[in-house]
């Protein structure tokens, strides 16, 4: 009888042991795709010309579009390690004989709760940049946020992260990241990138987040130096950003973006060197008409060099979207982008460029 006894409760201690593992070593297969018909309906005959254009491509040319193909496993090694390896495919990526292409977009540890209420995270990884104002936005699939749209910050570093609480409640969160700065790309030299976010949120619905990063680059010659070899002077990148946000769920939301960017000594005219500062602004909301519809539109500024003596390369951004919904997983969106050009110094105005598209959106898990 205490031979069976002792073989139950062996049987039930070893049972419940896998079934614990079982549950903390959970892996999940997640992903999500967007693409679209589109149709140029109007462009600048000069627009090849032009820098800093969003809304790019030739007048007339039209077709279907895949922008983003998202697959991810996530994986719990422990209630102390978890990682995240996701592939992306986009029709900006090919092969070398021209089909769609495949990068990894995410491959990374977290150490959950290295100390009280942070992680430490290594690998491929988000930045700080513009990750909540992404998520207020909350319509990734009609555009980028405008950091990420312009390509201030890459939305991915090879990097070490620490992120965390710094209160109890987690009214006030901070990130600290030091990356390669290289986004996605194998490092190739040896200088990195530093980032800093906080964010404040003392309700659910509203956050305000604060963010800085440091890229460093090799130094340049000065022009003004009369040694030999010549003096050199800073060129690092220097970026600052604002965000207020406030979202309602299946009700409404709406926020507010700014960034400043500068390249310290990036405008070199014969002896004189001073630094070159870009800016840009973006505004957008959403409001639900019901669980199924909903309206959404954003307007961004941006100037890539705020200089007096630089013109014609502001730009003004628009979309203008029906988000509609019949699954939970599924959205459809009827939406047109106009991006807007200030006029080139010889004083001739460049034509808007439209653009109308059908958007659609589907996510699994």
């Amino acid at each position: 009888m205490k031979k069976i006894l002792l073989c139950a409760a062996l049987f039930l201690l070893s049972t419940n042991y896998i079934f614990s593992q079982e549950v903390v070593n959970k892996g999940r297969i997640s992903g999500y795709m967007f693409g679209d018909y589109y149709y140029n309906l109007s462009r600048d005959a000069d627009i090849k010309g032009l820098s800093n254009v969003a809304n790019g491509g030739e007048k007339d040319m039209n077709g279907i579009q895949l922008r983003r193909i998202y697959f991810a496993y996530d994986y719990d090694i422990s209630e102390t390690f978890s990682t995240r390896f996701r592939l992306e495919a986009d029709q900006s990526a090919l092969t070398s004989n021209g089909k769609v292409g495949v990068f990894v977009k995410d491959a990374y540890l977290k150490w959950k709760n290295i100390f009280k209420g942070s992680d430490l995270i290594f690998g491929i990884s988000p930045t700080p940049a513009f990750g909540v104002s992404e998520g207020v936005w909350g319509n990734r699939f009609l555009e980028k946020t405008i950091m990420d749209l312009r390509g201030i910050v890459s939305s991915r570093d090879l990097a070490i992260a620490l992120k965390g609480k710094i209160d109890s409640d987690g009214i006030l969160k901070y990130w600290l990241m030091i990356g390669d700065g290289t986004g996605n790309k194998p490092e190739m030299d040896k200088y990195k990138r530093f980032y800093a976010h906080i964010q404040y949120s003392p309700i659910k619905q509203f956050t305000a987040t604060l963010y800085a990063d440091l890229k460093a680059r090799p130094n340049i010659n000065d022009p003004a130096s009369t040694t030999n070899p010549p003096a050199t002077i800073s060129n690092n990148d220097l970026t600052y950003a604002l965000f207020l946000g406030y979202k309602e769920k299946d009700a409404y939301s709406f926020g507010v973006e700014g960034f400043l960017n500068t390249r310290q000594n990036g405008m070199i005219r014969g002896t004189e060197v001073k630094d070159k500062s870009g800016m840009g602004l973006s505004a957008f909301a959403s409001y639900n008409f019901s669980k199924e519809l909903a309206a959404v539109g954003r307007f961004d500024y941006y100037d890539p060099n705020k200089d007096s003596d630089v013109k014609g390369d502001s730009r003004n951004w628009f979309i203008i979207s029906l988000n509609y919904k019949p699954d939970e997983k599924v959205i459809i969106s009827p939406n047109v982008i106009i991006e807007t050009y200030e006029s080139i110094p010889n004083g001739r105005s460049i034509d808007a460029s439209i653009t109308p598209r059908i958007t659609l959106f589907y996510s699994f898990l």
